[in-house]
């Protein structure tokens, strides 16, 4: 599996922050009628598993064009056993790439 590191930030406070929170829940959805219901299904099981090996502040599944991400604000790794297995389960599928940021923690799901 891939994993990347990515110096985003997130943006300042106030009308700024709850429009671009707006937008991406928008473009979310209108990017997930792209796919089909075994894909939702693949992320919703995903972020589940992820849910159990990371204490997070919150998890959320968002759709764009070209993949599926499966974010974990402020994570921290909880079972580090489990997600050795996840992480080579992931690898084995090839269509998975990991990304840390200093929001947190995503997993990206290639639409194929």
């Amino acid at each position: 599996m891939k994993a990347q590191f990515l110096g985003t930030q997130e943006a300042e406070t106030g009308a700024y922050k709850w429009f671009a929170a707006r937008d991406a829940a928008m473009k979310s959805y209108a990017a997930s009628t792209l796919y089909t219901d075994a894909q939702k299904l693949r992320a919703e099981r995903m972020k589940l598993g992820l849910e159990m090996v990371y204490a997070a502040k919150s998890a959320f599944i968002t759709y764009r064009k070209k993949f599926v991400t499966i974010k974990l604000d402020q994570a921290r790794v909880c079972d580090r056993k489990t997600l050795a297995q996840f992480e080579k389960d992931y690898t084995a599928q090839g269509d998975i790439t990991k990304v840390v940021t200093d929001q947190g923690i995503t997993y990206r799901i290639a639409r194929g």
